[in-house]
């Protein structure tokens, strides 16, 4: 996916992607990632997500990566409150109180970045990633977390053949596929996510699925 696609659909308030409440998937099965733990989070491509609020109420310093700026300035906008705003390298960093958005590309992300993340949590990055891209991804993650970081993945997974993506279809198969000696994966639950949208564009199955990840 090119930068311009979702710079445009955000421009455009064409978000059907934003959630407009708390993952119900995050609230049931965060604890199970996270234990007592108030490390850092880690959010790739967090849009303005209510789910960063929730996190950071959890204790949580809370690291989200966002392209679009006009996501990161809503999520200030509608959480009323005021950040403090940097320039730091290829990123313009918003910050209050234990709220971190970078805005800028992922992939210029660097584990100076992230300073003692040791939790992450993917609800909307991975299935905004067309295949070429997710294993691209997969390996950005190794590179700047930290060794045993434990994350919390969401997934979608319905008849690509049906629907193009976004949100692109993730398989369990292909999240198992990255098992090893460098990632660590449970399913921990799968429920159905089938909405009239997406029965409009053909679909008859699509399952969201919460996956507890370790990066070995």
């Amino acid at each position: 996916m090119q930068d311009s696609f979702w710079l445009q659909r955000w421009h455009a308030n064409q978000i059907g992607f934003h959630a407009r409440q708390v993952n119900d998937l995050l609230q049931r099965h965060w604890a199970t990632v996270a234990g007592a733990s108030e490390a850092p989070v880690l959010v790739p491509l967090c849009g303005k997500s209510l789910d960063i609020a929730w996190l950071a109420a959890r204790g949580h310093r809370v690291v989200g990566v966002e392209l679009a700026e006009v996501a990161v300035v809503a999520f200030f906008a509608e959480q009323r409150i005021q950040p403090v705003i940097s320039e730091e390298g290829a990123f313009k960093v918003y910050r209050h109180g234990r709220v971190e958005l970078f805005c800028g590309d992922f992939f210029a992300l660097e584990a100076k970045h992230l300073q003692d993340c040791a939790l992450f949590y993917d609800r909307a990055a991975l299935i905004a990633l067309p295949a070429e891209m997710r294993e691209r991804y997969v390996h950005h993650l190794q590179q700047i977390l930290l060794p045993e970081s434990h994350g919390l993945l969401v997934t979608l997974d319905y008849d690509q053949r049906l629907m193009d993506g976004p949100p692109f279809s993730v398989s369990d198969a292909e999240v198992r596929s990255w098992a090893g000696s460098i990632w660590e994966s449970e399913l921990l639950e799968s429920q159905d996510a089938l909405e009239d949208r997406f029965r409009a564009r053909g679909l008859a199955r699509m399952d969201e699925r919460a996956y507890h990840l370790r990066l070995l």
